[in-house]
């Protein structure tokens, strides 16, 4: 007989991967966590800061932390409102983080610009409001490559790409989805985009050709909601429903969508699959709404190319999850992942960890990461071009960048369009008034501003010097 050559164990160093929670003082507690029912994750995370959609009277707010900010949040901590209705999704910019946007119930999109200093007062001023769509908007997406492009989508049917940087709408995607739209994933390079919908089709859309160049009737056979993430090589991740209500998750080639490469039953829970990739890793991680586990699977090109690694399991279900992108991880504890898990009342990091013995930089584990450069302007992009995202090396760490300004630099749309037929003034605005004097009162109004800032900062910091003298005591 031949001799058994055939590996019993599949070799990989993420077979040990396990999750745990950190303690108790570093969770951030007291937070009123949305209520609102809607499959988005609730919670986004960056290199600087937590944040996550709030439970807000008669609006729509969320809150951002600092990540060192953990313990009790002081309940007259600031918010970010200026939705007149529930925030639904939340989505820091990947290459400022400083900046977030927010999607709204109101049908508009917001973005924002956070300081690195916590604020006196609530923020209401949005740097930029995006309006174009006609009903709730439920996802919203950066670019992963290009500069201010953000995606949104809403319960219109439609996705729109804006371009942040001009407040202007770039592309809308319309009669492509002939129902609700469930959830929208940028391949990396951002060229493409992979939409599922209540229509149970999966699509691959150019979104710059407004085609769709590959799509799936009913990947998953149940009526539950699916989704859809893309995974290394351009091929495609979903989680769904079997016709007997079971979960569970597929791996999909573009090139053949017909047939499935991996098709794999779970469970019969019935909160829906968010996936979490990590294309560093290869690892997806599967964290459903209402459970209190988080499965993880790795992906590879052997049979059976979806392999099942482990579970993080806990008592409490989950409201809903952030995940930290590669850079805000601590890489001198062989750390590959961290997810902040949503309780009603609270907000608890997850740490996953390869086990090493040794204290050296791994490199193995941490290959280059996309940083926080853009590769490409909104226009470049737009016209055409596309760029991997610009990689970091993450050996001595991630120190995030100092707060960098948003511009937005609204487009006069008179100057595009010639008057037609003689031009005949009927303003009332004095003439008189020279451009010189208009960028005088600017100049001054810019000056106040900065003034007003710095008057809260050191407000702020005031405020935190008496809170240490007084050490809690009224």
């Amino acid at each position: 007989p031949p001799a058994m050559s055939r590996r019993v164990v599949r070799q990989s160093k993420f077979r040990h991967v396990f999750g745990q929670p950190v303690k108790a003082d570093q969770m951030y507690e007291d937070i009123r966590v949305s209520k609102v029912t809607c499959d988005s994750s609730f919670c986004a995370v960056n290199p600087k800061f937590v944040a996550i959609i709030v439970e807000s009277g008669g609006g729509g707010a969320f809150i951002v932390l600092p990540l060192a900010k953990t313990g009790r949040v002081d309940k007259n901590h600031p918010l970010v409102t200026g939705h007149t209705a529930p925030v639904l999704d939340i989505d820091w910019c990947p290459h400022n983080d400083n900046v977030i946007a927010s999607a709204s119930e109101d049908t508009t999109v917001m973005v924002w610009q956070i300081p690195d200093y916590v604020p006196v007062r609530n923020i209401t001023e949005p740097v930029v409001t995006l309006e174009g769509h006609s009903k709730r908007v439920s996802i919203i997406s950066w670019h992963p490559t290009a500069r201010n492009v953000l995606l949104s989508a809403g319960c219109d049917n439609l996705v729109i790409l804006w371009n942040v940087g001009t407040g202007e709408m770039l592309l809308a995607l319309d009669d492509m989805h002939a129902d609700l739209i469930y959830n929208v994933g940028w391949n990396r390079n951002g060229s493409l985009l992979v939409t599922t919908c209540k229509d149970k089709k999966v699509r691959v859309i150019d979104p710059r050709k407004q085609q769709i160049i590959a799509e799936k009737t009913k990947p998953h056979d149940g009526t539950r909601p699916i989704r859809a993430i893309f995974v290394a090589d351009g091929k495609i991740f979903t989680t769904g429903f079997s016709r007997m209500s079971e979960r569970q998750l597929g791996l999909w080639d573009l090139n053949n969508f017909e047939e499935p490469i991996a098709l794999q039953e779970m469970d019969t829970s019935n909160g829906v699959l968010l996936p979490f990739y990590d294309a560093d890793s290869s690892i997806v991680y599967l964290c459903g709404k209402g459970d209190s586990s988080i499965r993880y699977f790795e992906i590879t090109d052997e049979a059976p190319y979806v392999h099942y690694l482990n579970t993080y399991s806990s008592k409490e279900p989950q409201r809903g999850m952030g995940f930290m992108p590669k850079r805000g991880l601590d890489v001198s504890k062989c750390e590959i992942a961290r997810f902040f898990k949503l309780h009603e009342r609270k907000c608890e990091p997850i740490v996953m960890t390869v086990p090493r013995k040794s204290d050296l930089f791994q490199d193995d584990l941490y290959p280059d990461t996309p940083g926080p450069e853009p590769a490409l302007e909104a226009d470049e992009w737009l016209s055409g071009k596309d760029a991997e995202p610009i990689l970091i090396s993450l050996r001595d760490g991630y120190v995030p960048i100092k707060n960098r300004e948003l511009k937005v630099v609204k487009k006069n749309i008179l100057d595009s369009k010639p008057p037609p037929g003689p031009r005949r003034s009927h303003s009332t605005c004095d003439s008189d008034f020279s451009q010189p004097a208009l960028e005088e009162v600017l100049e001054e109004i810019r000056a106040l501003k900065e003034t007003v800032q710095a008057q809260e900062k050191r407000i702020s910091d005031l405020e935190n010097k008496l809170g240490q003298f007084t050490n809690g005591t009224d």
